[in-house]
């Protein structure tokens, strides 16, 4: 009888090789949106497919399902946390949902989406929604299928089957309890500083910044917090995003413009959060769970933690607020600290979503939320696409898109096939307010640590307690080890209750 040990070796082998090429595939992703010509997109597309068809055939072969089942009463599971019981787990969650998949319907969607997020950048740009309705028709039917082929719980929805995929364990009602919640809090915030008498200059973010001072301050205050460049670059992109490769090699994205600094300044600090949760898993775990990030809400948690909970902070400021003065002598010489934190900590409705301020973020993603589960069940047709978003956008925060580049195409999400993607967006946030009170008791005095810009305690705080662990935990059990409590929207609502209540004086 063969060892289990000898089984678990091979069944870790098979995962590898269809890890590596999933990696391959996201070099010729991350080139598609930095570098590619855009003469090669349906090229890229066929190649993209072709990747995405073999490593669906490597990783549901049946002989992983063989070595899985030689595995189940090893005691290698014994301990439910160890190395071995959760690469199993998750080996076997992914395989028995990949291997309902049949590989046309995998190469077809990435064949559809690839092409379809060129035409979505050039309907975006000219404002058209019409001219990516088809593809949208196309990727809603591709993902419908995909929901009924994967399944769902009994009394769930096909969107569960979706929203699974990025949140493992995650259902819509549960999402929609926990945002009705988190709604509640959010509203009367909101209310009070729309009509408080104190407002910020903002302005002043939208003076001349200089686009190579920009690269070189957000690229410094991105290796400041932790990110590696010698095993990460940063490039200029449409939509921006993180790309992990693997050990060594992750690849973050941003987007400037001269009159807007918070743009690329803390969209830097998000995607280096993604990055350095992304460098901080275990190396030698490449292609196993233990080597992967737990779901895409806690990936969001680290990004949002950076780029708001640090960045946004006074504390962060107080160490970097004279280089950037220095920067941009012209746009901040004469402006004062407190002037310009309250500038960054504005709260204004407003119609992009990756710009939006704190406090109305998370009602952009219930938008997205409800939308995208009304088109998947099949309550909104993707013609009504626009009216539908424009109703709901005039209804949340009082203003109206005023053509569809600022409405519903200005995110890349649907292009690309990433329906259920944008809960974890919100569910990150509550995750990254539960964390940073953890890390402030754990810790100790967090923000002088911060205003020194000494911010390695708080990244080992997390390589520790979030990254290091991969998939050891699913995201709910990981909340509740590392703070002793499940996830509740109370960390959050605190945290933004008592940031913008003395800012704004209410």
């Amino acid at each position: 009888m063969t060892a289990p040990n000898t089984i678990y070796q091979e069944l870790i082998s098979h995962i590898r090789k269809a890890a590596m090429l999933g990696s391959c595939g996201a070099v010729l992703g991350w080139d598609r949106e930095t570098y590619m010509p855009k003469g090669g997109n349906e090229h890229r597309a066929n190649q993209l497919s072709l990747l995405a068809g073999v490593a669906h055939e490597w990783s549901t072969l049946p002989r992983i399902g063989e070595l899985l089942e030689q595995l189940d009463d090893s005691e290698l599971r014994d301990a439910e946390d160890s190395d071995t019981a959760a690469n199993i787990r998750e080996i076997r969650r992914t395989y028995e949902r990949s291997r309902k998949l049949p590989q046309r319907l995998v190469e077809e969607i990435s064949r559809v989406t690839t092409l379809a997020q060129h035409h979505w950048a050039v309907a975006r740009s000219g404002s058209d929604f019409n001219a990516f309705a088809p593809w949208l028709k196309q990727i809603i039917a591709l993902k419908r299928e995909e929901a009924a082929t994967v399944g769902y719980a009994d009394g769930g929805e096909p969107y569960d089957a979706l929203l699974d995929e990025y949140e493992p364990g995650a259902n819509s009602a549960d999402v929609a309890t926990v945002f009705a919640a988190l709604r509640e809090e959010l509203v009367p915030l909101l209310d009070a500083v729309k009509g408080a008498s104190r407002q910020p200059d903002v302005s002043i973010l939208s003076r001349s910044f200089p686009i190579t001072r920009q690269a070189d301050f957000g690229r410094t205050a991105a290796a400041a917090i932790g990110f590696d460049f010698d095993k990460g670059r940063l490039d200029i992109t449409t939509h921006p995003f993180c790309s992990g490769f693997g050990p060594g090699d992750c690849r973050l994205t941003t987007r400037y413009d001269e009159h807007f600094f918070s743009s690329a300044f803390f969209g830097t600090l998000h995607e280096s959060g993604h990055g350095m949760y992304e460098q901080g898993l275990p190396a030698d775990a490449f292609g196993t769970p233990l080597g992967s990030a737990v779901s895409l809400g806690i990936h969001e948690s680290q990004s949002r933690m950076w780029e708001n909970l640090v960045g946004r902070s006074r504390a962060f400021w107080n160490h970097f607020y004279p280089k950037a003065q220095t920067l941009f002598p012209e746009a901040l010489g004469t402006t004062s600290p407190d002037d310009f934190h309250f500038a960054i900590n504005a709260v204004t409705p407003s119609f992009i979503r990756v710009e939006a301020d704190e406090v109305t973020y998370n009602l952009h993603i219930m938008l997205r939320f409800d939308l995208e589960r009304d088109l998947i069940s099949g309550r909104l047709q993707t013609a009504d696409v626009p009216e539908a978003w424009n109703s709901r956008f005039t209804s949340d925060f009082g203003i109206t898109p005023r053509n569809d580049a600022e409405g519903c195409l200005q995110d890349v999400h649907w292009s690309a096939g990433l329906l259920g993607y944008f809960p974890t967006y919100a569910l990150g946030n509550m995750y990254a307010a539960q964390f940073f009170e953890a890390a402030e008791e754990h810790i100790g005095d967090l923000q002088t640590q911060l205003a020194n810009g000494d911010f390695q305690p708080l990244l080992r705080w997390l390589r520790e307690h979030i990254h290091h662990h991969g998939q050891r935990f699913t995201a709910s059990r990981l909340v509740e080890v590392v703070t002793g409590k499940p996830l509740s929207d109370q960390p959050l609502t605190r945290q933004l209750n008592d940031r913008f209540r003395p800012l704004y004086g209410v």
